[in-house]
């Protein structure tokens, strides 16, 4: 293609991609956010201006400038970028690629390798990338929304530093915002669009941290504006901002963190905070009955006989969320978050479980005492089942206090302690008499 036909061509690829496309940053300075990994005087950034770049993976959520440090490296480096995408690439153009790089570090180029949520490739295809970071023949840059030490293999992440990116805050979003509509050449500035600085707060709100996110809702509240001269006004971002959901990956690390935030709010007696990361998930598409089934087991782990109550209210909260379905029956399980989070707590259920399963894995099939065996034959009679057993209802006070209830190998155990909170209050002092009793009747003390 002749060259002025291709200039023509590429000038109007570059006109047809979308807005967040065109105001990629050229430079380090026109990144925003990152204040802390790119800051003047940073070491990353020192040893991209200098073009001294090394291996890494970029973790951060979407839209954050993964993508674009990645091509500026290759920028400030005079390398070739070639970018490949996990979800789309297999081993064969994995190995392509790295072919190609191989003959251009030969012919004295460097190539930054992109590889866009590389925590989707198995070990096989983390693995050949290896011999390539260790020869230098790519800089490898791999991009991963994903915790990396739970989704790269260890070998790749020697070779590599990793680089912690941050969501881009709303303030940082709405200078990206602005400038687009300033730029005459890659951005809206020809159109002669106007958007006040509050509707600009709210797209870059909206935005949720994702500067990508910002750009498009801006581009199609333009568009909806009417074109050149036209005023974004709350009408038009009604439409474009109808909907608002938040960052949620229903399988990833937020959703982990948010579930875990909820738990910790219940377990520390704060049902504002509970209150908040329920609606937060619910907001992200999270499965209510998987929030209703958590739920109950916080009943269960961390409140349990300190009230018995918050049990049976887990089960009904769960059960009405079933009969009214969403959002109607969300309700129930706010409801039941806040008397979780407000209610006494206990934990001496689940580490007295704990304690008993764990004699249980060590002593193994302990054979039942004797005398609690039951005597349904006259042959279990005579080999001594049920011989010596005090029927408790027959004794003074209601309880066989010299009666073992555990295996001769074992001895007598303690695995629940109550706490002095709530209903285990009561029960601490009964089973504190109890036992100091068992204890005399045994000669123990």
């Amino acid at each position: 293609m002749a060259p002025l036909l291709q200039a023509a061509v590429d000038e109007t690829t570059a006109a047809l991609a979308p807005l967040a496309e065109r105001m990629r940053p050229r430079t380090l300075d026109e990144m925003v956010g990152q204040r802390r990994l790119l800051a003047p005087n940073s070491a990353l950034r020192r040893a991209v201006e200098a073009g001294r770049v090394h291996s890494m993976v970029l973790w951060g959520p979407p839209g954050c400038g993964k993508t674009t440090l990645a091509l500026l490296l290759a920028r400030y480096a005079n390398a070739e970028f070639r970018a490949i995408s996990a979800v789309l690439s297999g081993l064969p153009e994995v190995r392509q690629v790295l072919s190609e790089a191989q003959a251009r570090f030969e012919a004295g180029t460097r190539t930054v390798l992109f590889v866009d949520e590389v925590h989707r490739f198995n070990k096989a295809q983390q693995d050949a990338f290896l011999p390539h970071i260790e020869r230098g023949s790519i800089l490898f840059v791999g991009a991963t929304t994903e915790n990396p030490s739970f989704e790269l293999n260890s070998a790749l992440l020697s070779r590599c530093r990793v680089h912690v990116l941050e969501a881009v805050d709303a303030q940082d979003i709405t200078a990206a915002l602005k400038r687009a509509l300033q730029d005459d050449g890659r951005g809206l500035g020809g159109n002669g669009i106007l958007v006040s600085d509050a509707n600009l707060g709210l797209i870059a709100q909206a935005a949720d941290g994702d500067v990508r996110r910002g750009l498009t809702l801006l581009e199609i509240a333009a568009e909806l504006a009417g074109g050149e001269g036209g005023q974004v006004t709350e009408a038009t971002l009604t439409q474009v901002l109808a909907d608002r959901s938040r960052r949620f990956d229903k399988q990833g690390e937020q959703f982990y963190d948010q579930i875990s935030a909820l738990h910790k709010s219940v377990r520390s007696s704060n049902p504002d905070a509970a209150l908040y990361w329920l609606c937060r998930m619910l907001d992200g598409g999270c499965d209510p009955v998987y929030l209703a089934r958590r739920l109950t087991r916080m009943a269960v782990e961390d409140i349990g006989l300190a009230d018995p109550r918050a049990l049976q209210m887990a089960i009904d909260a769960w059960d009405t969320f079933e009969r009214l379905g969403s959002p109607e029956g969300e309700l129930a399980l706010a409801q039941l978050t806040l008397y979780l989070a407000a209610t006494a707590k206990s934990n001496a259920a689940y580490v007295a479980y704990k304690a008993a399963r764990a004699d249980v894995d060590e002593f193994g099939t302990a054979e039942v005492p004797l005398h609690l065996r039951n005597a349904p034959t006259r042959l279990m009679k005579e080999l001594g089942y049920a011989q010596g057993y005090q029927y408790d209802h027959e004794t003074e006070g209601g309880v066989a206090l010299d009666q073992t209830g555990f295996p001769d190998t074992l001895g007598e155990r303690v695995y629940y302690e109550p706490v002095p909170r709530g209903m285990e209050l009561k029960l601490k002092e009964k089973l504190d008499a109890l036992r100091a009793a068992r204890r005399k009747a045994r000669g123990e003390e």
